[in-house]
């Protein structure tokens, strides 16, 4: 298993053990199930916008690339 270290003022420190000690969790859950809920987040928020994509491709006109060089006059 791997160790991270992180810093951290000594407020923003305070405030973590405040909030785990209030909530009953532990420092080390709470920071690792923060990590993966963001990352967790941050994927979704990727496959939404390749669904977006990929259902306006369905319904927007495409160009070939020989028709997109002649647009551009290459």
């Amino acid at each position: 298993m791997a160790t991270i270290s992180l810093r951290l003022s000594d407020e923003e420190y305070k405030l973590l053990q405040e909030y785990t000690k209030v909530h009953d969790l532990s420092l080390s859950s709470f920071v690792r199930e923060t990590v993966f809920d963001y990352i967790e987040s941050d994927l979704a928020l990727d496959e939404e916008r390749i669904r977006s994509a990929h259902s306006r491709l369905s319904t927007e006109k495409t160009l070939d690339h020989t028709e997109v060089w002649k647009e551009l006059g290459v």
